[in-house]
């Protein structure tokens, strides 16, 4: 059964950890459904695992909508998060909002989420949350951001940075966000980000405090090799092993040892091999 919002604070509540993934298309959803997995994220991510991108930039609406549905029809009953890519939310409020209901009206999207804190943020939240959209806020390292912080780097490793933090987190609460992804922090700081919010607080490189742990599915499983964060732990090896059946596959197409005709193919009767070869040979 799909868990709601209301059941995402009751375990934050009550100390219950949500456990939180990526997942850009409709098979890698199925099978974390099967797995049991609480929440699925579908990030602008996608445009580095994906798309093949250097950054989450290029993403466009189209891209997250498509990627959302498909996501959705591997995962019927789990929540599902669709992100507002970059430019997507920036320009107005109108425009946030309307963005925000093509990801919820189109692709049946349970929850938006966008990047960033301060004022303008906190309004576009605002704006979005006022017309009964579910919006999850994003601070910390937030890589549509990434110019203005110097480059894909930790945040709040100052105490003066990590209250600044813990305000900005307040700010999006009061605003209506729903739930907060705190992003490449040290684990003190999303110790405190925690403690002082008062709606569930996912962690993606935040330490073991948060309501919540995300990661990128591509880095956990270890299938995107371009770059591993320090935060990545990776559950399996998938990249080596999908290179190593596909050299197998090379080697053996080569070989002519695939495909073995008495286990590849399909069957015909001997009368009627022996009926095409007189027809074949007239």
């Amino acid at each position: 059964m799909k868990k709601s919002i209301i059941d995402f604070r009751k375990m934050a509540e009550e100390n219950k950890k949500i456990v939180y993934l990526t997942a850009y298309d409709y098979l890698t959803a199925k099978y974390q459904e099967k797995a049991g997995v609480d929440m699925i994220l579908v990030g602008d991510s996608l445009g580095m695992v994906q798309l093949g991108y250097e950054t989450t930039y290029p993403v466009t609406m189209e891209d997250m909508i498509s990627h959302c549905k498909a996501v959705r029809r591997g995962a019927p009953e789990t929540f599902i998060v669709g992100d507002m890519p970059y430019m997507s939310y920036q320009i107005s409020d109108q425009q946030a909002v309307e963005n925000a209901g093509r990801l919820t009206k189109e692709a049946l999207c349970d929850c938006v989420k966008l990047e960033g804190a301060g004022p303008e943020i906190a309004g576009r939240v605002r704006a979005i949350s006022s017309v009964g959209i579910l919006v999850m806020g994003h601070i910390g390292l937030t890589p549509q951001f990434a110019a203005e912080l110097g480059g894909y780097k930790a945040q709040g490793r100052s105490a003066d940075a990590a209250v600044k933090l813990i305000r900005q987190a307040k700010e999006l609460e009061e605003a209506g966000a729903c739930s907060i992804l705190v992003e490449g922090v040290p684990a003190a700081v999303g110790e405190a980000v925690t403690r002082q919010a008062g709606i569930p607080i996912l962690g993606i490189g935040a330490g073991s405090h948060t309501h919540g742990q995300l990661l990128i599915y591509a880095d956990m499983v270890g299938l995107y090799d371009n770059f591993t964060p320090k935060f990545v732990k990776q559950f399996a090896h998938v990249g080596q092993q999908l290179q190593e059946a596909f050299q197998e596959y090379c080697r053996e197409v080569r070989s002519g040892s695939f495909p073995d005709d008495s286990v590849h193919t399909y069957k015909m009767s001997a009368d009627e091999v022996e009926k095409l070869q007189r027809i074949t040979e007239a």
